[in-house]
């Protein structure tokens, strides 16, 4: 062996485990690429049989619903919370043996469900234990910090409820596994993770970060971010879970018409003309009152005709337009101003913004046409090209010490 493979391999260690959001961030982006891979190598199995899949314990669709809330976007939002929870809060630093923990079990976490659904049911088992298991240590050190400040800051509040629903949903899931015969216990994890875990974390720190940014670009930008916006979203989303746990979807409109409104609002009034690096921001969130709308008409229409049309649309207006699309611009944000390069977009990135938009578009048009599973397949594919660049870029950089030279 060389004698310096070692001192490499330490040294890569050591620079990719110097802050939590390197760690993190490029945990969730090998995540990306791995659950989807699997996700549409299925779809394309299903859809034309090139290839032989093994099917889940549990229902393929639920599975990639699961793995996308649960396994591939908490890594993205702990390694964030994890670095800026001490800047929101005026506390040290994270240190090393906090957030390892943490990153070993999303990852193996998410490694051992793939390869249950492969068709090793106990290692589908294992993953999901070794999720919660990470999830639970990370959300301990958040509630940490939050009780040693005696929790005057509300957006980090807002993030730990967030985390604690999502955990919720995950134990859920886990009962599932045991209890096969239970489906809404699957069902429920699936209605925890939209509503009750990702939603409210993206919406508090766009709460928070989009006007903050704007306003240290623009000229004579004025931030407007009034904090009744934060307890308004809790009411919405807290109803709209209540309201899907329970099947009442004839009612939802009457919970998603007013944030709709409001979030179309917030769009208005946050947006301004600055770097494509904060025209991605306000894109991506303009997705949210999109999708909810989307779940508003498709409330109407079931409550006076009782036909569920448009099927899983609202959904992935939501998961892959607002998600998908924030994901990017934010995770750019942080990792360009957090390696010590100019905050800029960037043409890796701003292809992997734009080509998600199309994805949206394709897989949300795949509930209206009669082959469903070749157009969810096209959108797999669309999104593996969309991220395999952004994830090298970025997994290089999480790799490589800062282009500043100072430490973190």
């Amino acid at each position: 062996m060389n004698a310096t493979s070692p001192a490499l391999s330490a040294s890569l260690t050591r620079v990719l485990t110097a802050t939590p959001h390197r760690l993190l961030f490029c945990i969730g982006a090998l995540n990306v690429l791995m659950a989807m891979g699997w996700w549409t190598s299925w779809l394309i199995a299903t859809r034309w049989g090139w290839w032989t899949m093994a099917q889940p314990v549990a229902f393929a669709g639920w599975m990639h619903a699961i793995i996308m809330q649960y396994q591939v976007l908490p890594p993205f939002m702990l390694g964030f919370l994890l670095t800026t929870f001490p800047r929101w809060m005026n506390q040290p630093p994270m240190q090393r043996r906090h957030y390892i923990p943490v990153g070993v079990g999303l990852f193996g976490g998410q490694a051992l469900t793939l390869a249950g659904v492969f068709g090793h049911p106990l290692a589908l088992h294992l993953g999901i234990v070794l999720t919660i298991v990470g999830w639970s240590f990370g959300l301990f050190l958040l509630l940490g910090m939050i009780w040693r400040e005696q929790g005057r800051t509300w957006h980090a509040i807002s993030c730990a409820a967030a985390l604690t629903l999502g955990l919720a949903g995950l134990i859920c899931f886990a009962f599932y596994l045991h209890h096969p015969g239970q489906p809404l216990l699957a069902f429920a994890a699936i209605k925890f993770g939209g509503f009750g875990l990702l939603l409210p974390i993206f919406f508090t720190v766009n709460h928070r970060l989009i006007p903050f940014f704007a306003n240290n670009v623009i000229k004579g930008y004025r931030p407007w971010r009034p904090m009744w916006l934060l307890a308004a979203m809790w009411a919405f989303t807290l109803a709209h879970l209540a309201l899907e746990l329970a099947h009442a979807y004839g009612w939802l409109w009457l919970v998603d018409a007013p944030f709709a409104a409001m979030t179309a609002v917030m769009a208005w009034k946050w947006w301004g003309r600055g770097p494509a690096l904060l025209t991605v921001l306000f894109a991506g969130f303009t997705w949210l009152p999109i999708a909810l709308a989307m779940y508003c008409a498709q409330s109407l229409w079931f409550a006076v005709t009782g036909d569920f049309t448009m099927g899983r649309a609202p959904a992935h207006a939501l998961f892959i337009g607002y998600f998908g699309s924030l994901l990017v611009a934010m995770v750019t944000r942080v990792t360009q101003g957090h390696s010590g390069r100019p905050l800029e977009l960037g043409a890796v990135a701003g292809f992997a913004f734009v080509a998600l938009q199309v994805v949206a578009i394709v897989r949300i048009s795949a509930e209206f046409v009669p082959d469903s599973y070749a157009v969810d397949a096209v959108a797999g594919i669309g999104w593996l090209l969309a991220f395999v660049p952004w994830v090298l870029r970025s997994a290089w950089i999480y790799l490589t010490p800062r282009a500043d030279g100072k430490p973190g």
